[in-house]
């Protein structure tokens, strides 16, 4: 084999790789959107692969060329001598290309960043959620209910998370709904999503905080709005409310299984009223009581 068609042998390989690659993620969730803001963020990651995608093949025609134009022939005896020299055209197209890129993928990303950063003034529901170890604890501060890794939410209307921690820092994180944010102790962060069709899915943990972290998962069901009031009115005639006793036991690091309660006391979450109010398309912070 020619040291030619050597050089061709790894590019070769990286590129029926990465033309398999696709086939391979047919079943990540973040390429199943279920909500707007899931879609959003779909959007944004395509027009990145695609301009990532222009730039690789550039490079590697230009490389491909360079290899062919300038590759050393068998007969040819001359001694290798490289001249350098300056070529104000090519570095200007080289600048002028990366900058480009750079520019396509910015403004769309700044742009959804500021649009999804802002509640829609549509009534949203509040859900406020508490990191524990190893659970997620969801309490519906108007309906008065809780559950612990699970939730319900109706869909069409935008849900107001107010997330945070009795526990070390953890992430937040729906895939198929939208992006993640951190459950912070002594903070309280909003995040909003979206479902736009029923269906249940799975959300985790994605910050490592211990041992069995992995295990820290929770079940997202969205449902018509008739269903959501069907299951709050369930919750609610359990009458199994939540207890100082049974507060304390979820304060232990253990792994727990779905439960839910038909009401909990006041203190469990650090804010009261909502920590977060809509004003136009604003988040707004209130102050404790």
């Amino acid at each position: 084999m020619t040291k030619t068609r050597r050089a061709w042998v790894f590019p070769a390989i990286i590129l029926f790789g990465g033309l398999l690659t696709p086939g391979c993620g047919s079943d990540y969730v973040v390429f199943h959107p279920a909500g707007p803001v899931a879609q959003s963020e779909l959007n944004l990651i395509v027009l990145s692969a695609i301009v990532v995608g222009v730039v690789i093949v550039v490079i590697w025609v230009l490389w491909a060329y360079v290899l062919i134009r300038f590759r050393d022939t068998p007969h040819n005896t001359a001694p290798y001598w490289p001249h350098w020299q300056h070529h104000r055209v090519l570095e200007v197209m080289v600048f002028v290309f990366a900058t480009v890129a750079l520019v396509v993928v910015a403004i769309p990303t700044v742009h959804k960043t500021y649009v999804l950063d802002r509640i829609p003034s549509r009534h949203p529901l509040v859900i406020d959620v508490t990191s524990l170890d190893y659970k997620w604890l969801f309490e519906y501060p108007v309906q008065h209910i809780a559950t612990v890794n699970y939730f319900y939410m109706p869909t069409h209307r935008p849900v107001l998370f107010q997330l945070t921690a009795r526990s070390p820092l953890s992430a937040f994180w729906a895939p198929n709904l939208g992006g993640m944010e951190y459950a912070m102790p002594n903070r309280v962060l909003p995040l909003w999503l979206e479902a736009s069709h029923s269906g249940v899915f799975r959300g985790r943990n994605a910050n490592f905080t211990g041992i069995d972290f992995w295990r820290m998962t929770f079940m997202v069901h969205a449902v018509p709005k008739k269903t959501f009031s069907h299951w709050v009115s369930q919750v609610q005639a359990a009458k199994h409310p939540m207890t100082r006793a049974t507060w304390r036991t979820l304060l232990k690091p253990t792994v727990t299984p779905p439960l839910r309660y038909s009401n909990y006391p006041s203190w469990t979450f650090p804010q009261r009223p909502t920590a977060f109010t809509v004003k136009g398309l604003e988040y707004v912070p209130t102050k404790n009581p």
